[in-house]
C-alpha cells in the first residue's frame, strides 16, 4: 500500500502546518446540541423506558461515519439500558449499554465513554498534547490555557471530538483497506462517546487487553506485524496515538484493535509529535521484547525512523 492509497481529496486536504482539530466549532459545542433529559419515568405509561433506561439519542448526536455497520441500533425507538461499567480511569469512565427496540429482536452492545466533569476531571499532562489543537475565539483560548471552569469543559469537549474525528478517519481507512483495527465510533454528544463494543456480545465480555496475555511466538509475531501496519497507517495520517502501551491494544479473535486515542496527536501541527511517535514506539517494541519477539524486528530506532519518513518529517 501506499500513501496516496488513502490520502483525502483534494476537498478534504488539509495545508500541512495547520491542526486537524481546527475545523469549524464542532457540533457538541454549537447550542441546541445538548443530550435530551431521559423522559419523566411513570410505571405505568407504555410509552415511557422502563426504569433506568433512557431513549436513544441517535437522531440528536453527531453520527459516525457512513454506511453504518448493520449491527448497529439507529431506531429512534430503541432505548439505551445502563449494564455496568467497563472501565474508570482519570479522565473517563466506560460503561457498557444495551442498545435495543423494545419488543424485537433488534439490540447491539456499546462502550460508553464519559468524559469526567470540570471539577472532577485529573487530565494529566495535557499540555503537550493539546499544542497544536487551537479553537478559532481568542477567549476560549484564554479559558483553556488558564484551565478556568470554562476552559477545562472546553479541554473535555476537545478530548472528546479528538478520540471521535481519529477513530472515524481511521474506521473509513481500515474498512476500505483492511490494516487497522478500531470500535466503530457510535456518535457523539457533549462529551460522551459511544463506541462499538469490542468482545463477546452474548456474554458482555469485553476482549483481553494485550497487556493480559501470554503469546506463543507466532502469535506475538502476528500481532507484532498487525501492530507496524497499524503504526504506519496512523502516520501516514499525520497522527501518533500519544499514549500507546499494552493496556491500550485489544486482541479480538486474533485481530489487534487500537483503543483510548483522545490523545493522538497530530505530528506535524505539534511540536512535539516526533517525541510522541518514538516514546508509543518505544514502550510496545520493550513490551514485545520482553515476550520473546527477536530484536530484529522490534528494533524501536528503526521503527521510529520508518514512521517518521511515512508522516513526512524525514
Amino acid at each position: 500500500m501506499r500513501e496516496h492509497d488513502f490520502t483525502p481529496s483534494a476537498r478534504e486536504r488539509r495545508p500541512r502546518g495547520k491542526g486537524r482539530f481546527d475545523d469549524d466549532e464542532p457540533q457538541f459545542l454549537k447550542r441546541g446540541r445538548q443530550p435530551r433529559p431521559a423522559p419523566v419515568l411513570d410505571d405505568g405509561d407504555p410509552d415511557q423506558p422502563l426504569v433506568g433506561d433512557r431513549w436513544s439519542t441517535w437522531d440528536q448526536a453527531v453520527q459516525g461515519p457512513e454506511p453504518h455497520p448493520d449491527w448497529l441500533v439507529t431506531e429512534l425507538a430503541a432505548q439505551d439500558t445502563e449494564l455496568g461499567v467497563l472501565k474508570t480511569g482519570k479522565e473517563a469512565d466506560v460503561h457498557l449499554v444495551r442498545r435495543g427496540v423494545p419488543d424485537t429482536d433488534r439490540s447491539c452492545l456499546l462502550a460508553v465513554k464519559r468524559y469526567r466533569d470540570p471539577e472532577h476531571r485529573l487530565f494529566h499532562r495535557d499540555a503537550g498534547y493539546l499544542e497544536g489543537r487551537r479553537v478559532r475565539r481568542s477567549r476560549e483560548n484564554r479559558a483553556m490555557a488558564g484551565r478556568t471552569a470554562f476552559g477545562r469543559q472546553m479541554i473535555a469537549g476537545q478530548w472528546a471530538a479528538a478520540e471521535f474525528a481519529v477513530l472515524s478517519r481511521l474506521w473509513e481507512i481500515g474498512v476500505a483497506f483492511g490494516t487497522v483495527a478500531v470500535p466503530y465510533p457510535v456518535q457523539l454528544i457533549g462529551t460522551e462517546l459511544m463506541l462499538e463494543f469490542i468482545g463477546d456480545a452474548d456474554e458482555g465480555q469485553a476482549a483481553p487487553r494485550l497487556a493480559q496475555l501470554r503469546p506463543d511466538p507466532d502469535e506475538l509475531r502476528g500481532l507484532w506485524l498487525q501492530l507496524v501496519d497499524a503504526l504506519v497507517v496512523l502516520a501516514r495520517t499525520g497522527y501518533a496515538h500519544g499514549d500507546l502501551s499494552p493496556y491500550n491494544l485489544l486482541v479480538h479473535d486474533g485481530r489487534l484493535v487500537l483503543i483510548d486515542l483522545p490523545q493522538a496527536v497530530d505530528v506535524v501541527a505539534n511540536p512535539q509529535g516526533a517525541e510522541f511517535l518514538a516514546r508509543d514506539v518505544r514502550v510496545v517494541s520493550t513490551w514485545f521484547a520482553a515476550r520473546g519477539l527477536p530484536a530484529d524486528l522490534a528494533d524501536p530506532a528503526e521503527l521510529t525512523g520508518q514512521l517518521l519518513r511515512e508522516a513526512g518529517l524525514r
